[in-house]
């Protein structure tokens, strides 16, 4: 048999395949996948009606009755740990509806819970009443949309030009303009 280029043609695939059990494992090996397998990831993905966002500069406006009664800007607002729940950081709200006159709300957080209508203001609140020169300050307030109640449950402080009052809880109803304070109230004309 004669050496030439054919014939090393024809020649190298049956060398390689008499030396197959030599090299065949470790290419195996080396191709194999890494990690092995997870059959959660397998399945098909579950649609989850849950929307995680995280947003800075916000403005979220709260109407009723398709009247725009709230306008809520805030530094950063993202999804809270429950559904339908969002966080709200550094919170400068103003009510813009025609019922009542300006109000200008502040606090370091918030939380509206969308399913049921209620805005929880924390850190600092701050709400202020120009025309009335009317002051109010607490550390939580939640208030509540479709019954349109405003409720503090801690220690509130409220200051206008002959006024100032002190108390331990509050409740305001914005369609009475009813105040209802609870223990220790003092009052200082």
């Amino acid at each position: 048999m004669r050496l030439s280029p054919r014939n090393l043609l024809w020649f190298l695939p049956l060398l390689l395949l008499l030396c197959s059990p030599l090299w065949f494992p470790v290419v195996s090996r080396f191709l194999e996948p890494r990690g092995g397998f997870d059959p959660r990831f397998a399945a098909p993905v579950k649609s989850s009606p849950i929307q995680n966002f995280s947003l800075e500069s916000v403005a979220i406006t709260l109407t009723s009755k398709g009247v725009d009664e709230w306008q809520i800007d805030a530094g950063q607002a993202y999804t809270g740990e429950e559904d339908k729940t969002i966080e709200l950081v550094g919170v400068n709200a103003m009510y813009i509806g025609r019922k009542h006159p300006p109000t200008n709300i502040e606090s370091q957080r918030g939380r509206y819970l969308v399913e049921a209508r209620e805005l929880v203001l924390m850190g600092k609140v701050r709400i202020r009443r120009p025309l009335d020169k009317q002051e109010l300050r607490t550390e939580l307030l939640h208030y509540f949309d479709a019954s349109k109640l405003a409720i503090s449950p801690g220690d509130v402080e409220i200051t206008t030009p002959g006024f100032h009052l002190n108390a331990g809880s509050m409740k305001y109803n914005l369609t009475t303009n009813a105040y209802d304070f609870g223990s220790r109230v003092r009052v200082q004309l």
